[in-house]
């Protein structure tokens, strides 16, 4: 699997930006024209330890039972969605829900004009939305084509939604890292500046939005999601899951972030056998040989972050394989959604190898259960990630966020319109395959409430918790 870094790819950049203030240079998009224009119950970690020690006695720890509670709710699959009218509510996959959350800094103070242009230092572009058109203010270069995939992604939203995308103006910032750090603002004042972004952490206040890839990375010859994910359901059914290669395996750069470098260490060396496969890949060499589709052939998959959260988390849980996620401390807007366990097995930061090591371990001795991890991993992408709801994510926060602004927003004086032009080459190639046939046939579905206060707690300790159990499980040495 070709991994790729940073809040978008930071690997794949040959040198990510590092998270400071960015600087002025001239403004240029390639590929884009423009006109002018003027709980719930809590287990403790105590009992749970009581619970897999004693389990242990009569057999293995049945992960799959402990976690049946914890599974996303039902929602329908995107055949069913596809065959439902606009009269058939439909509810939005749970992960909407850290929407209201992503802007909560903003929700007792409202978000004013001062606090747009506070944010103007750190973005590399502004987006103005005014009776359903798009207007822009470019402050930086780009790297690649990163902004002219996420503007054309908008674009796709206002054809797809006509209508429905109210008047906004907002700041965008594309490097890997989050900037808008809560520690800069201790008393929550209303200073804080409103930064659209790729990724966040517990430690910062960007907004998440979803990345460029979705509509195709040309650079790195991955096309867009939408057609990505057919591509990978093929490549999924060449190679039954008990028949694939039982090891653990990632391609990608390992020179970029210390915890790819550690990973790099868990490759057999003679001595010790990890379990592990990490290839290397050289960025100078190209990308040529890096499809994903046909790298479906291991039982695990590994995700690492590089510099930051990587685009390539959803190439990886779509691949039918038990998904092996080393710590993340990075997010973007769906992963909050995923559970430990249910989605994809944790493994500690602290000892990479030796905990990828037993989870193959116990995957190769618990096939049906491993099996079964990867496929509700898979089944996450293919029915809660479609790119209706990507669709339907951006226009719930692009309306969430709207609803804050205390003023009315204007088109600037160095505004221009952008146009849904399709450039040239591999560019006009991708932005083909992901334009959007039309107005959307069905309602955007439905975002449920924000969480109360108990139940967001609940939420992450039982992530925790799930997460220490396989921790206390490898402690054990039990498979």
């Amino acid at each position: 699997m070709t991994e790729k870094t940073g809040c978008g790819g930071g690997d794949r950049d040959g040198g990510s930006a590092s998270p400071t203030t960015v600087s002025r240079k001239p403004a240029v998009i390639s590929g884009m024209l423009f006109k002018n224009t003027c709980a719930p119950i809590f287990v403790s970690v105590f009992l749970v330890t009581l619970f897999v020690a004693a389990d242990f006695f009569t057999r293995w720890v049945d992960v799959s039972s402990i976690t049946a509670q914890f599974r996303q709710k039902d929602i329908l699959s995107f055949e069913d969605i596809e065959n439902s009218n606009n009269s058939t509510p439909r509810s939005c996959p749970e992960y909407f829900r850290w929407i209201h959350e992503d802007l909560k800094p903003w929700k007792a103070t409202g978000i004013t004009k001062e606090m747009v242009e506070n944010a103007q230092k750190n973005a590399h572009f502004r987006l103005i939305i005014v009776d359903g058109r798009l207007y822009m203010e470019k402050y930086d270069y780009v790297f690649q084509t990163r902004d002219v995939f996420t503007i054309w992604g908008i674009l796709q939203l206002l054809e797809f939604y006509p209508g429905k995308v109210p008047d906004l103006e907002l700041m965008f910032m594309c490097h890997d890292w989050p900037l808008i750090r809560m520690s800069d603002y201790p008393d929550n004042t209303s200073v804080i500046p409103p930064l659209f972004h790729y990724c966040g952490d517990d430690k910062t206040y960007d907004i998440v939005f979803p990345d460029w890839s979705f509509w195709g990375w040309p650079e790195v010859n991955l096309p867009p999601w939408v057609k990505m994910t057919k591509e990978l359901e093929e490549g999924n059914q060449r190679r039954k899951w008990t028949e694939r290669e039982p090891l653990a395996y990632w391609k990608g750069n390992t020179h970029t972030g210390w915890a790819r470098r550690e990973l790099a260490k868990c490759n057999p060396d003679g001595n010790q056998e990890w379990n592990a496969r990490i290839h290397h890949l050289d960025w100078r060499k190209g990308f040529k040989n890096t499809d994903l589709a046909s790298q479906c052939t291991h039982r695990y998959k590994i995700y690492v972050e590089g510099n930051a959260w990587s685009v390539s988390e959803k190439y990886i849980l779509a691949c039918d394989s038990m998904s092996l996620v080393i710590t993340p401390h990075y997010y973007d807007f769906f992963s909050r959604g995923l559970i430990p366990t249910v989605h994809y097995w944790p493994i500690n930061e602290k000892n990479k190898c030796s905990s990828i090591k037993f989870a193959v371990d116990w995957g190769n001795k618990n096939t049906d259960k491993a099996q079964e991890i990867g496929r509700r991993g898979s089944e996450f992408m293919k029915n809660e990630l479609h790119m209706n709801f990507v669709y339907d994510y951006m226009l719930h926060l692009l309306t969430e966020y709207s609803k804050l602004l205390k003023y009315r927003p204007i088109i600037t004086k160095n505004a221009v319109e952008v146009c849904s032009c399709l450039g040239k080459d591999v560019v006009k190639a991708y932005k083909e395959m992901s334009k959007v046939k039309g107005p959307s046939e069905t309602s955007p579905c439905t975002m449920d409430p924000p969480f109360e206060a108990r139940e967001l707690e609940a939420l992450l300790e039982k992530k925790l918790n799930l997460t220490r159990e396989i921790e206390f499980l490898e402690g054990t040495g039990h498979v």
